[in-house]
């Protein structure tokens, strides 16, 4: 089933089930690929039924990533009833993406596209890090793992 579909079907769930903090989070997330199906309109990412699968995981993706800051904001500024808020939220959008990869996970896909791209320098760190995004796209924190790549390589 497309992400699409299965944020369609957790919508009227919720609706359903009158949970408000869900169904307002749900509404956002439709909203976000609303409005990114208007701007593909007349581009060559204008497909029949909307952005593809793959868009839709990277709205997703950065909507958890203004959520985390949010949650760093709120809690400095100590406001930690709005922490917990983004918190739920972010449980929900993570919901519709696809499982994280552990550590040794992570660990195991860096040193496998490492291999597959014969890199060898802090050079070919964009090509390890371009096989990553292509392979893994969705289930790791590239923030976190650019890091890690470029220690492997120095």
């Amino acid at each position: 089933m497309k992400t699409r579909d299965r944020i369609n079907a957790a919508l009227k769930t919720a609706m359903k089930e009158k949970q408000a903090g869900r169904l307002s989070t749900l509404r956002l997330i439709n909203a976000a690929i609303k409005d990114r199906d208007i701007a593909a309109r007349g581009t060559e990412d204008d497909a029949p039924g909307g952005v593809s699968d793959e868009a839709v995981r990277q709205i997703l993706g950065r909507m958890v990533k203004q959520r985390q800051e949010s949650v760093r904001a709120y809690e400095e500024g100590g406001r930690l009833e709005l922490a917990d808020r983004e918190r739920e939220e972010i449980e929900i959008i993570t919901e519709f993406l696809p499982r994280q990869l552990s550590e040794a996970e992570t660990d195991r896909a860096i040193d496998e596209a490492i291999a597959r791209n014969s890199a060898s320098s802090i050079r070919d760190m964009g090509r390890v890090m371009s096989d990553l995004k292509s392979r893994h796209a969705g289930q790791m924190d590239f923030g976190a793992v650019g890091p890690r790549v470029k220690d492997r390589l120095a």
